[in-house]
């Protein structure tokens, strides 16, 4: 489709701001790696907040949403709904242990944690697992976004997409660092939010369908709005409901939604001020993530079972698209092509900011693991500042390249959502007890992630559509578990002194600790835990969860006209909020 001169406008000016702030903050971001990966450690909590929703409102998210919403209704987004209560977990009871371990990332921590070997094994092998292999896969998922929303709204070929996109994305990370990282994600978060909501507006006053009251009750679109599945049809309820809320939140690793936090999420709790500053940073990031940004995506999903009822819709709406990339979530950018000239460029300048924002967290992070993890740690020990931050740099455009290469072999969102859910299976639980248990170590993290992608291979490779994905998940969920679990009981424990170390520098929970706790004692070291700490952090977690859903609840009842219901819902946000209030003082004494 032909653009016109001001959609070109709006477009060429993001560009040109974008890599404006990357060539602003290079100047500080080579001084060393400290400044380049954590931005020195003194961003403001607000700042990393907002790129932690930024990085994830990815070009894929919104066509991950239509793509779930088309399939199963609006009731469908429960598969990463859930993932709230995690992202709770987080705010409340490990912001502020991540924060005092000082850590440069999140897999330095296997060696605070754990001993020996193992935990050297470990922490290089999970830097190239999770770093390269595991971020190439996240980061293909986004470009095949990209690709399928330049297919329409600008008729680049796939190719071109991964070009052009990649070339200013990785230009701005490498030289800006993590604080041009942090910077260009505030600016791409106010222009991909404004863009979308503008494009919503617009989509649901089209003349096919008039008004949202119109929407809402449309006889394609009515059917797929309820917020809950049908709870009388548990063949529904048990894989959209049930499964997300009772394992897959605990039991599974996914980006950006870590069990006890981890990733990119880390690296920014990492980089706050203090202990606070990570704790209001990841609370700001759940609320704006789960209840405020979806709607617009939502609302245009439910638009597009209107305009585009069925796949062959949208191929004979989109003739020059291949085949083999129509599938649902082609739907979203096919609703955008409907925009008018002007609005049309602000919204394609909000898709891609919604991409390079996600790129350039997923560049920065994979390649502080290769350097701070690999290099730094295995290959040259006495490496300069210079040559760790030459280092990321080369990392972060061999990162984009074969994540570039990889986006032209993938189909759709939803089945990259699947695989990764089904990598993570099972390994969930050990990062949230690692903190509380000192008698997990290095061989049961081992056994969890090598347990879990052989079983992901034999489902998908294997058993493929012989099983629900939900029932492939579970069972990939109790082997996983069992195996890390017998594996905790049958080898060596961590060193003593190591674990010791863990206790008086983290002073965790102690619950978990008794053994090495009174062996403190009995060295002469008290140490001081505050009574009930864990009763708060889990009461403020289930508080926070409740007043997220019923915001998000509230908010969609609003648009769907169910006054009573929506009222309901804010009575149980204030509630929630009152309850937050009172704990919230007492756990700042933490």
């Amino acid at each position: 489709m032909a653009l016109s001169f001001t959609d070109q406008a709006i477009i060429a000016l993001f560009f040109i701001v974008t890599l404006g702030v990357g060539l602003w903050f290079s100047r500080t971001s080579a001084k060393n790696s400290a400044e380049f990966f954590l931005g020195g450690r003194k961003l403001p909590w607000w700042l990393l907040g907002i790129s932690m929703v930024a990085t994830t409102f990815s070009a894929d998210t919104p066509n991950l949403v239509t793509d779930i919403i088309r399939k199963n209704g609006v009731s469908g987004n429960w598969a990463w709904w859930s993932f709230l209560l995690t992202g709770m977990l987080t705010v409340f009871i490990y912001a502020r242990l991540w924060r005092r371990s000082g850590i440069s990332t999140d897999l330095e921590f296997y060696e605070l944690r754990y001993s020996g070997k193992p935990a050297r094994f470990l922490r290089g092998f999970r830097a190239i697992y999770l770093g390269v292999f595991f971020n190439m896969v996240i980061m293909s998922t986004v470009m095949l976004a990209g690709i399928k929303i330049a297919g329409i709204l600008l008729g680049w070929t796939p190719a071109e997409t991964v070009v052009i996109v990649g070339l200013v994305t990785v230009i701005y990370a490498s030289i800006g660092g993590f604080k041009g990282v942090i910077y260009t994600d505030f600016i791409q978060f106010v222009v991909a939010m404004a863009g979308m909501v503008m494009a919503c507006i617009y989509i649901v006053r089209l003349p096919e369908i008039g008004s949202l009251h119109a929407l809402i009750s449309h006889p394609e679109v009515s059917p797929s709005i309820n917020l809950l599945p049908d709870m009388n049809n548990m063949d529904v309820v048990v894989p959209l409901l049930l499964v997300p809320l009772a394992i897959q939140w605990w039991s599974t690793w996914y980006p950006g939604a870590e069990p006890g936090g981890g990733g990119y999420i880390a690296q920014r709790m990492l980089s706050a001020r203090d202990e606070s500053g990570a704790l209001k940073a990841t609370l700001l990031f759940n609320m704006a993530h789960y209840a405020l940004r979806p709607w617009p995506w939502i609302l245009i999903a439910l638009a597009s079972l209107i305009i585009f009822p069925e796949l062959s819709d949208i191929s004979k709406a989109f003739p020059h698209i291949s085949s083999q990339i129509v599938q649902d979530d082609l739907a979203f950018p096919a609703m955008l092509a409907l925009l008018p000239p002007g609005l049309m460029g602000l919204v394609i300048a909000a898709l891609l900011a919604a991409l390079m924002s996600t790129l350039s967290t997923h560049l920065n992070w994979g390649s502080s693991y290769i350097v701070h993890d690999v290099y730094q740690r295995f290959i040259r020990p006495e490496a300069t500042e210079r040559q760790k931050v030459l280092t990321g740099q080369l990392a972060t455009v061999s990162l984009m390249m074969m994540a570039s290469i990889m986006a032209l072999y993938l189909e759709n969102a939803l089945q990259a959502f699947h695989i990764l859910l089904q990598m993570g299976a099972g390994t969930g639980l050990i990062f949230i007890l690692r903190w509380f248990w000192w008698r997990i170590n290095a061989m049961s993290e081992i056994t969890a992630m090598m347990v879990s992608f052989i079983l992901a291979l034999i489902m998908e490779l294997w058993v493929k559509d012989g099983l629900p994905t939900y029932l492939k998940f579970i069972i990939g969920v109790v082997i996983t578990t069992i195996a890390w679990i017998w594996v905790a009981y049958i080898t060596p424990m961590t060193d003593k002194q190591v674990l010791k170390n863990f206790v008086r520098a983290i002073r965790p929970f102690p619950h978990g600790w008794k053994p090495v706790v009174q062996e403190l004692k009995a060295d002469g070291q008290n140490m001081s835990f505050i009574p009930g700490q864990i009763t708060a952090g889990i009461v403020m977690m289930l508080a926070g969860s409740i007043g997220v859903y019923a915001l998000l609840f509230g908010i969609g009842y609003v648009l769907y006209g169910q006054y009573f219901s929506a009222g309901a819902a804010f009575i149980l946000l204030f509630i929630s909020v009152w309850v937050l209030k009172i704990f919230w003082r007492y756990n700042s004494k933490i």
